[in-house]
This record gives C-alpha cells, structure tokens and sequence, in this order.
C-alpha cells in the first residue's frame, strides 16, 4: 500500500536518499527524491521500492532535532516515531538518513554466506576503481590499442563538448575513433542522446561497427519505422522514442515530414560520417548541408569524419569547419589566407624536429608570429639548440589555427603497415566463348552501380573459378579472404565450389542474421576452420581478418575507397606478413581494363590513395565507358585506354606532390601537446592485465547460477543452465561464449570481452549491489584473541549531481570499511584471517539464535561507526575537491593561455569548463554516507559464552 506522505527508498538508487510519496493514481504511484531534486514514477506492481522504516535503537532526525527511537506507532497507515520524548512522523523526517536493510537482517539473524559478503565488498570496490578511469565506457570495446586512435578519442571525449573533425587517411580508423567518442560521452553521461547521420551505403556498417565493437545498440530510422510509430497513437515525436538513432540522409530528403520531426528532437551529440559529400559554397548550399548545419546549431557535441586531404578541397575543408564554429571560421578568402600561412610555419616546424637551422626568412616569419613575446624572439638567434627547438616548436603547435578542431593522421606517419604484393591471374580471353563474354560483361555493369544491380550469376563454367582453386591448391597452409560485389556472388561462387573443391568454405553476406555472420567469421578465424570466407561488400565494412595475409579481388568496385576498405581488412596495423592481392581476371575483359586503371593508374594495389575519390570524379565515367568498349574487342580503344592511364597516373602524382607539399605537420603534432593525449594509453596500460578481475567476473557470474567452463584458447563458456534470475542481460539464446583476451576477441568478433564496462558484467554488478544480497554476515574467526566481537560496517560515499558533470570521475561511490569492538574501539587493522574465510562455508551457524545479543551489540557499535565513516568520508571528499580544483584549474589555466594566441579557443569552451568546476565544487561536498553491509565477526570462544 502506497498512501500520499510515506517516506520509501529506491533499491536501484539508494543514493537519492529517502523519498515521499506524492500522489497515488491506478496503478502508478509518483515518489519525489527531494533532497536530489528528482521525481519518479513508478509502476505500483514492478517499483524497485522499500518502505523506510527505522525500528528502536536507531537515530532519526528531521525538524531540527535528532534521537534514538525508542518505539514505533502507526497512525493513518504513516509512521510515527517516539523517543527521548520527542516525536517524528515519518513526513517530517530529513531526507538523508542512515537508511539500511543490512543491519535489519543482521540483528534478525537473516545473514548470507561469507563469501557473498567478500564479493559485494569487492565489487563496491572494483566498481569505484574503474569508474574513476578515463578508459570507463571503453574497456569492453573490440579495439586494439592503437595510439594514435586513443589520443584521437581521449582529446575530443574530454572536449566540453567535442565538436571535431575526423580526417585521418583511409584506413586508420575514423570510425573507431568516432565509436570511441561516443562510448565515452554515454558512460560518462555527458551525452545521452545521440544521433548519426550516414549515406545509405553507410548504414548497416555503422551500425554493427557500434554494436559488435562498442556494445552499443542503436536503432536505424526509416520511413516504416516511423509509420509504425505514429501510427501506434502516441502523438509524440518519434524520433524521441529511442535515445541512440541513425538515419541516413536519403529517408530524410524524401521526407521533409520527418526531416523536421528530426530537427525538432532534442539530441547532445550528433556525428556525421562522409562530410566532405556535404556541398557548400558562398552562393549555394546543398541541402543535406543544409540540414546538418541547422542541427549543429542546435546540439552541443558535433563530429565530423572526412578522408578528403585539405590541399584537394581548402574550401571544402572551410565547408566543416564552419559547421564546428561558424564564429571562429566565418570568412572563406581570411580562411585561405591563414591556410597559406600554416603552410609556411608547417615547414618551419620540420626544420626545428631535424635540429636544421633556420634561414634569415624563416626566423622573420617566427618573428612576426612570436611578436610580443620577447622569451622566444630571443631563441630564434640559437634556434639548433635542442631546449630552444622544442619551445619554439611547442610555441607553434598552440598557435596553429585548426589543430584543436581538426585531427590529421597520415599513414606514413603511423607507420606499421605492411607492404601490398599484387598478383595477377590473367586468364586466356581466347578460351572464352561468346556467352561467357556477355556474361562477364553484364556482371561488370551491375558491379559498377552503386549498389550493385542485381543480377543472376551462373559460375559452373567460369574460368576464373579453376584459377582460384589452383590458387587455393597452391597455399595449402594460408587463409584466403575473397571479397565480391553481391550476396548473389557469394552463393554462386559457393555452390560452384562445392561441386568442384573440398575446400573448407565459410560465407558472410548480408543475407545472413548477425549472429550467422559472427559464427561464420568465427569459423573462417579457428586454426583449423574454414580456408576460404566468401564475403559480400559487407565483408569490407568494418570487419578486421588480419590473422590472414591473402585477399582474393573476385571483381572490383569502380569506387576507390570500397576498394581501399576490401584491402583494409587485412592490410591493418598490426599485421604480421604482407599482404598479397591476388587479382584474377579475364585478360582484355572489362573486369581486366579497371583493375589496370587502379594498377597503372592509382597504385592502388601496393599503396594507399589519399585521392582516391577526386580521379574517380575525374576519369570515372570514360574509364566506365573505355571498358566497356574494350571488352567488346574494339582494338581501336587500346592507344584511348593508355592515354587515359597516363592522364590518370599524371593526375595521381601531382595530387601526391600537392598533398605532400601542402601537408600541414602542425596539426598532426598537435594532439600530442592536449592535456588529454596519452589518459586513454595510460588508462588501458594501467587495466588490461588484470587476473584478479577476471576471477572476480567469474565468481561474479557464478552468483547469479551462472556456470563458467574453459573451452580453451582463452575462450570461456557461460552456461546459464541454473540462472537465478531474468533480469540479467546476455542469455537469451542460452549458453555465451566470451573471452578476457583482448587479441582474442579482435580475431573472435563473435566473442564478448569481458570487462566491468560490459552490459553483461555491469548488469550482474548492478543486480549484485542494489539487492540484499551479501549485506549482512556472521563468522568465526579462529585466530582473533578470546571473548572477541567485532563488526563491520561497510559505508558507501555517494555524490548526487547532474550525471553531465561526470562527478564519478573525482569521487564514485566509495567504500569505506570500519570495524570496531565491542568496546568501540576502532580496530583499522583488522582484516578476516585466511582460514577463517576458508571455513567459513562449512560452518552451519544459527545466527537467529543470537537475536538478542545482536540486537544489544549492534546499535552502539553501528553508531561508532558510522561516525567513524563520516571522518573519513569527510577526507575523501577533501581530497576529491583537491582533484577536481587541481584539475580543472589546470585545464583552465592551459585554455586561456591557448585563447591568447590561438583564436580557436572559444569563450564557450571556457566557459563549459568554468561552470562545470563551479557545479563540481558545489555538488562534491553535499555527497553523503549510506550504511551498505555489515559483518558480524566473532573469536571461537565468544558463541560459547553465549
């Protein structure tokens, strides 16, 4: 029964401390958390609620006044409660009071094994270690740790909020840096709305990208989708319906309906991938610009990925920038001119890293950009000298106009990248006959369509089928990764070489569920697995197979980046061996004339183009139109076709001597001069190698009926044969299998990796601690002197505040452990010896029998306690205000320094951080105690004398 004035705690928030019931109304009851400023509405028959009730012996306080209750009475189905002769009805009481089942449980004789106390401790411990590190939101992400793209995402997730743009080269992970950001933003509550906005082509890999890598779940919008929506009878917006959203900008310009309906949702982070596909010049905008500027205007956190290189489009690049900070970047031509200038200083700035003195110009040039600045205009006389390189190089980097809103990596400045050995397999044209001809000739029009059309295929009689079996036959020992245009592709080419190979043979389309897919991927990935995964397009988008080293180019798309993303399976950092390409083809074929253009023409088979898409839009449609031509046998194409390879291969070098003499190496010294730069290296440094987590997970795990067995190679099963409740996220297909290995579950996309940050892991502890479950104990321990008692009390500091300030970060909610004696005196240096723990489990003690000593103990020495607690606590928030102030003034003090030199700083972002600091100070010392578990721990002797 729920009645209007009754005071209940939440057992999945304790920490908003007690709450009033408002109003009851059918089958809803609404409880306001006052003191946190919160109001819930419940679910009368499924509410996570417990009646706050305090029994005699315990303090109450409310109205000024404070004592120990001496008894209970009911009045008008509210409790009233009397002692020292004072009253309290239970409406009058504070809203922070030392509200606990544990010692309830423990003075009733209702205990749990020692070992479930051991791990509730361990977890409030475990939990407060990992929400304090900068990687928390990360650790169970399928990445490797790749420095550039943890700097990359460390940087912008401490932006306030991030608004960057991703340009690394293709290849070195955008998009992972991009899910990092978006990972980090929603665990540390600074976003948690999100919406990505994608071409079409981009969807499904988006989203399994997010989902299988970040264990992030979004939901992809269409025109159904919000049909069924609204037709649901809600009239609320249905892109508020779900809080994680991609869409893509096809559905929403063939529906300016639900185009608005998306500008009107509110949303904290919005990320952009293809930007530079968004069309803008001073006199036109395109319209899917449009649409993105006028939600940046709106949404504080705005990512941006692009691939283009800046010196192929400057005003392109303007285009985004001015979609990040449209005050800061305003003026094309003033754009341009700062452009040319960032050029000049970015040769500088290689000249002082190689410790090569400056010329008369170039030490003029550092003097007009160090003008006022006396300290450094004295270096530049003695510029060699290795301490005044680095100042006047530190001094540039901060100075650099976009290096704080863009992000540059090249690969040749990463490096680790293996070398790219391409193969022919030319087949004999003369073999063909006519029929076989129109068919290639068919398939390489449908190929060549974006999306591929689709068409029938028939490859019992292809000649490219027998090179690829020789192929097979000649690498017995090797995994081979064929990629093609179509599901259809993929079924003919298996059925086919079914009936002619014994080949082991997995396929991964998107046909199949996500589920098949990861199997499949798996299988291909085991030693002795599959030889050959026959992959759709799908297969380049997002998956990682470097554990193989041969890519099979069944066909080619005429798009550059598809074909860079097919090679950028295997050809990964990381990659053991080179990688060999084997293209096979029918000489003279319209297949054969494009994988020319791409060997003779854009050496795409042994580097990678940063221009990629800029010859496509140049020579893409007479290169369509010449392979066309050439596969029908007209020989007069052939002089037109090597022109159009010289014209390509021309083009392609001065676009490499464009970028590389443009190249701005400020901005990729840049990041590593943030204050944020290494956090997530360090972090991941510091958690990756953890055995005693692991074991913790498990038992865990174990806790819940869940049983864990090796199945070798790092790989776990969980059987959930004997799972104690439903709630537990994870099993509704039955048995999982998961790793702790980080390399296993980068070769493994169907394991799970297992940190406190995965839903299955955070779920169970969430279940763990926010239940009875644990709180209340009584053991024996052997080695403590005669006649001995002892309890402890274990306290958990809590900060309420707005989850966007990421308070946890300073002070998550903190175990505090006191134990005391009978004689309360603390004992801080008591800890259960080993083999009382160890024997605690065979020990059949009959707690209720102590009742009523318990009930004696307790009371007195919980309230030394908590006393003790609160010192304590008080300590813990000292040295949190210290952190924060310590921190924030730093990040303070290196922002304006930055504003004084570097108009990319904005007052916004100064200002976030001034407020957040403010809010932070505020919120951090009005966090309070709460009594989570007790012990109860006695000599061998004491029940004895009892």
């Amino acid at each position: 029964m729920f009645v209007p004035g009754q005071r209940w705690i939440s057992s999945a928030e304790p920490e908003l401390g007690l709450g009033t019931v408002l109003r009851v109304e059918g089958r809803g009851v609404q409880i306001l958390f006052a003191k946190a400023g919160v109001l819930r509405p419940y679910a009368i028959d499924s509410a996570p609620l417990l009646r706050a009730e305090f029994r005699a012996g315990q303090r109450v306080a409310g109205k000024g006044i404070a004592f120990l209750v001496e008894r209970v009475e009911i009045r008008d189905e509210l409790l009233i409660y009397r002692g020292e002769g004072r009253e309290l009805e239970e409406g009058q009481l504070d809203d922070e009071q030392s509200v606990s089942q544990a010692d309830d449980r423990l003075i009733g004789g209702r205990t749990d094994p020692v070992a479930q106390f051991e791990l509730r401790l361990d977890g409030l411990r475990r939990r407060a270690a990992a929400r304090r590190s900068p990687a928390w939101g990360l650790g169970a992400a399928r990445i490797g740790l790749i420095p550039h793209q943890l700097r990359v995402a460390g940087i912008a997730a401490a932006r306030r909020p991030p608004r960057v743009l991703l340009a690394d080269e293709v290849g070195l992970g955008k998009t992972i840096e991009a899910g990092m950001i978006i990972a980090r933003q929603l665990a540390t509550g600074r976003a948690s709305r999100v919406l990505l906005l994608l071409p079409d082509t981009l969807v499904y890999q988006w989203f399994v990208e997010l989902l299988r890598r970040f264990n992030l779940s979004f939901a992809i919008y269409d025109e159904e989708r919000c049909e069924a929506l609204e037709q649901s009878g809600d009239d609320t917006n249905p892109f508020e319906d779900e809080q994680l959203v991609i869409a893509d900008f096809s559905f929403l310009e063939n529906s300016p309906k639900h185009a608005q309906q998306l500008l009107d949702a509110p949303w904290d982070l919005l990320v952009v991938d293809e930007a530079h596909h968004l069309a803008w010049s001073p006199e036109t905008v395109s319209p899917r610009y449009a649409m993105v500027e006028r939600l940046a205007n709106k949404i504080p956190g705005v990512v941006l990925l692009t691939a283009t290189p800046e010196q192929l489009g400057r005003s392109g690049h303007f285009a985004r920038l001015r979609l990040l900070d449209p005050q800061r970047y305003h003026d094309l031509d003033g754009y341009l001119a700062e452009s040319d200038t960032y050029q000049t200083l970015s040769k500088i700035a290689d000249r002082l890293l190689d410790g090569e003195a400056l010329n008369d110009d170039q030490r003029a040039t550092l003097a007009e950009a160090f003008r006022g600045d006396e300290t450094l205009t004295a270096q530049l006389a003695e510029s060699t000298k290795p301490a005044n390189a680095r100042e006047l190089l530190a001094a540039l980097i901060d100075r650099h106009g976009t290096g704080r809103a863009m992000f540059r990596n090249r690969r040749a400045g990463i490096g680790g990248f293996p070398k790219r050995l391409p193969e022919w397999h030319l087949i004999d044209a003369g073999k063909l006959g006519e029929g076989t001809r129109q068919s290639l000739l068919g398939e390489f029009h449908a190929d060549i369509q974006q999306p591929p059309a689709l068409i029938e295929v028939d490859y019992s009689a292809d000649p490219r089928v027998d090179a690829l079996i020789e192929l097979l036959d000649a690498h017995p020992q090797d995994k081979f990764l064929l990629i093609c245009r179509s599901q259809a592709k993929v079924l003919a080419l298996e059925e086919t070489l079914r009936t002619k190979s014994g080949v082991g043979v997995a396929r991964f389309h998107e046909g199949l569920g996500i589920v098949q897919r990861d199997r499949n991927a798996a299988y291909f990935a085991q030693p002795d697995g599959a030889r050959l995964l026959l992959c759709s397009e799908i297969g380049s988008e997002g998956r990682n197979f470097q554990f193989a080293h041969r890519l099979v180019l069944w066909d080619l798309p005429l798009d550059p980046d598809l074909l860079e993303q097919r090679i950028g399976r295997l050809d990964r950092i990381g990659q053991k061996h080179d990688i060999s390409i084997h293209i096979v083809a029918v000489a003279d074929s319209a297949q054969h004339v494009l994988a020319r253009w791409y060997d003779e023409g854009v050496d795409a088979f042994r580097m990678s183009p940063a221009d990629g898409r800029e010859l496509l839009r140049r020579f893409g449609e007479p290169l369509a139109r010449l392979a066309d031509e050439h596969s029908r046998g007209d020989d007069n194409r052939d002089q037109e076709l090597d022109v159009l390879l010289a014209e390509t291969r021309s083009s392609h070098e001065q676009m490499a001597q464009l970028i590389s003499a443009g190249r701005d190496h400020l901005l990729e010294l840049a990041a590593s001069r943030d204050l944020h730069a290494d956090e997530l290296q360090q972090a991941f440094s510091r958690e990756d190698n953890d055995p005693s987590r692991d074991a913790f997970v498990q038992r865990l795990l174990e806790a819940f009926g869940i049983h864990p067995e090796e199945l070798g190679g790092k790989v776990l099963l969980l059987d959930p044969q004997y799972l104690s409740t439903d709630a537990l996220p994870g099993f509704a297909e039955g048995p999982q299998s998961v790793t702790f290995d980080r390399d296993v579950a980068l070769a493994r996309e169907d394991l799970p990796l297992l940190r406190l940050d995965h839903p299955l892991v955070a779920g169970a502890m969430d279940l763990a601690l926010s239940g009875e479950q644990g709180n209340a104990a009584f053991m024996v321990d052997d080695v403590l002197p005669a006649r001995t008692a002892l309890l402890q009390s274990v306290y958990v500091l809590e900060c309420v505040a707005d989850r966007k300030l990421d308070a946890e970060r300073f002070l998550p909610t903190l175990p505090i452990v006191v134990t005391v004696d009978t004689r309360l005196s603390e004992r801080a240096d008591f800890t259960p010896s080993d083999a009382a723990l160890r024997k605690a489990g065979d020990r059949n003690i009959e707690v209720a029998r102590y009742r009523k000593f318990l009930g004696k103990l307790v009371p007195p020495m919980l309230e030394r306690a908590e006393k003790i607690a609160t010192e304590r606590g008080q300590g813990s928030i000292d040295e949190a205000l210290a952190l924060a102030t310590d921190m924030l003034d730093a990040e303070l003090s290196r922002l304006h320094a930055l504003k004084a030199v570097n108009p990319s700083v904005s007052d916004t972002e100064i200002t976030a951080v001034t407020d957040e600091r403010s809010a932070l100070l505020a919120a951090l010392p009005q966090s309070r105690l709460r009594l989570d578990a007790v012990r109860f721990v006695v000599s061998g002797d004491f029940l004895a004398l009892r």
